[in-house]
């Protein structure tokens, strides 16, 4: 069984605040934004577990390829002993490089960081659970705010997968690359994943899929917000669109008034109107090029050192290294 020691710099009581000022100032913007952090309860996580095996949806199954192909140069050429994944949800693309560091004789201890405690935990044990005598150390917190508090023990690989760096916008990102050079050390590296640009259609269908799981995700943000804030969002009321951004590079999930309406959101005593066809943003999902990627990491102190694709230059892991 693992060795857990939990480390928790968000509390429950923090997040529920956070998600009150992130809604409230999202609810009052023109046009009104809602945060994608908050897709993710029990229901949304299963809906994107769902989306992760649908057709349209490459991401998942082409960044897992690369990593089958590339694992083992990744960890020989890191030589971790310390795993850290941010936002690791249930750590299932986390097993092949912990796998390959062991196999390589270096693993000691796997870092899940993530906002989600219960998912953390069961993600925890059942690591810890297959891979005898890791230390497994859980750290719960916001990677836009927590990264100071990482584990420093040994050489780390700090791993950021699936494109969820894409939901930042450059702002955001630059914080973010700032944040992960500021808590590298030497011989520590960093692995980014990232979701390429592409044709447009792809890219849409990605996030519009015909079975309508995608809709039902994006949907779900009400329900999260109705159950934790008293709201009274109809979803029903809200319908899911996919937009490509091709001057931006990125595609935008949001959630149409299907008519003029008002909703209450009564822990935030705010009541906000809707008018028929007003789209309100829940997510953005940028898309990359190597150079832009490159530019991004060494604005920040990181030189890109690997980059690794799939045949159809869909999705890209990239590996960096602080700069001196």
């Amino acid at each position: 069984m693992p060795t857990l020691d939990v480390s928790v710099h968000l509390d429950p009581t923090s997040l529920a605040a956070q998600m009150a000022q992130d809604v409230r100032d999202g609810l009052t913007r023109v046009p009104k934004v809602l945060p994608p952090k908050y897709f993710y309860d029990a229901r949304g996580s299963e809906l994107f577990d769902e989306i992760t095996r649908l057709p349209e949806y490459y991401p998942t199954r082409t960044e897992r390829a690369i990593l089958v192909e590339h694992v083992a140069q990744i960890a020989a050429v890191t030589e971790a002993s310390t795993l850290i994944e941010l936002g690791s949800g249930t750590s299932e693309k986390t097993r092949l490089l912990l796998q390959a560091l062991q196999a390589a004789g270096t693993l000691r201890r796997f870092v899940p960081f993530d906002v989600d405690p219960a998912v953390l935990a069961e993600a925890s044990e059942a690591v810890g659970a297959e891979f005898d005598g890791l230390v497994v150390e859980p750290v719960v917190g916001d990677f836009e705010k927590h990264l100071g508090e990482l584990p420093r023990q040994g050489r780390r690989l700090l791993a950021f997968l699936g494109s969820t760096v894409g939901n930042l916008d450059r702002e955001q990102r630059t914080a973010f690359f700032a944040d992960v050079r500021a808590t590298l050390g030497e011989g520590d590296a960093f692995l980014l994943g990232t979701d390429l640009v592409k044709d447009p259609a792809r890219l849409v269908a990605a996030y519009d899929d015909a079975q309508g799981v995608t809709a039902q995700f994006n949907l779900n943000v009400l329900h999260v917000i109705n159950r934790s804030l008293g709201a009274d969002f109809d979803p029903d009321a809200f319908t899911h669109r996919a937009v490509w951004d091709a001057e931006e590079e990125w595609i935008e999930m949001r959630l149409e008034s299907a008519r003029d309406q008002d909703v209450r959101v009564a822990d935030l005593d705010l009541d906000v109107s809707f008018t028929r066809g007003e789209q309100m943003r829940t997510e953005i999902s940028a898309k990359f090029r190597r150079a832009g990627v490159a530019a991004e990491l060494a604005a920040a102190g990181l030189e890109l050192v690997h980059w690794w694709t799939d045949p159809n230059d869909d999705f890209a892991l990239s590996l960096s290294v602080p700069t001196s």
